[in-house]
């Protein structure tokens, strides 16, 4: 049985992937995040392809254990895991609760990296992983210090697994897209005034994100920067120190 596995598929760029994996030839497509209506909802307006609806927090030991022994009791062949669940949080460190910190790390590091490492086993040659990074793993950014640095970690832990999964042809594509129309700024605490950086940068569509993202992995890219502004700053944060270019990176 040919799968999708999509985590934080309940809203924004997570359901533009659902939308957008239809498209391909599979069995059947698990869609995981906490808010079981969202999921429902989405199953019944846009699921041509059979979806498994997994109510769960990824967070908990217990549930990445839970969707361990789903994968081990079926017969599975996962051709797509896309590991989109995340979420930051505006402001310093120093006046930050510490409770939200240790949170992002859990999720945006913690959970993708033990969920990766349940479903390679149940991976196949010519399939594929897409990691949900973000622009903000280039260069370290003041205020978003903790967010920016999760991200830097799916960065490097998406090359060292690609070059481990080159002789099983699994390709890992890092994903790195700027400020989308989602979730995430409400989730963040950035709204309108709140920072100027992000009050001036473009945005992406999400269903565009999605697109490329997929057509990006399908062709064997390691990293897709969506819109030509990003590609131009992932190229400058290759090349100048980062001593230079962290105080421009100021949320």
């Amino acid at each position: 049985m040919n799968i999708a596995i999509i985590t934080g598929a309940s809203s924004g760029l997570g359901l533009e992937f659902y939308k957008e994996i239809q498209k391909e030839e599979l069995d059947q497509i698990f869609i995981i995040a906490r808010r079981e209506d969202k999921l429902r909802e989405h199953a019944e307006k846009f699921g041509k392809i059979p979806t498994r609806i997994i109510p769960m927090d990824i967070t908990l030991k217990e549930n990445i254990q839970r969707l361990q022994e789903t994968l081990d009791s079926e017969d599975t062949n996962v051709k797509f895991l896309i590991n989109n669940a995340g979420f930051g949080v505006y402001g310093s460190v120093m006046e930050s609760e510490y409770s939200l910190q240790g949170a992002m790390v859990d999720l945006n590091v913690r959970a993708l990296t033990e969920i990766t490492s349940v479903v390679l086993k149940h991976m196949k040659e010519n399939s594929y992983i897409i990691n949900v990074c973000s622009i903000a793993s280039f260069v370290p950014n003041a205020n978003l210090t903790v967010y920016s640095s999760t991200k830097a970690y799916v960065m490097s832990f998406s090359r060292g697994l690609r070059q481990e999964l080159k002789k099983r042809k699994i390709n890992v594509t890092a994903i790195c897209p700027g400020p989308m129309a989602t979730e995430f700024l409400e989730v963040a605490g950035i709204d309108k005034g709140v920072s100027k950086m992000f009050d001036t940068l473009p945005t992406t569509k999400p269903s565009l994100v999605a697109k490329g993202s997929v057509k990006a992995a399908k062709k064997g890219r390691a990293v897709y920067t969506p819109h030509v502004l990003f590609k131009v700053y992932r190229a400058l944060a290759k090349v100048l120190p980062r001593s230079l270019l962290i105080p421009f990176c100021k949320c």
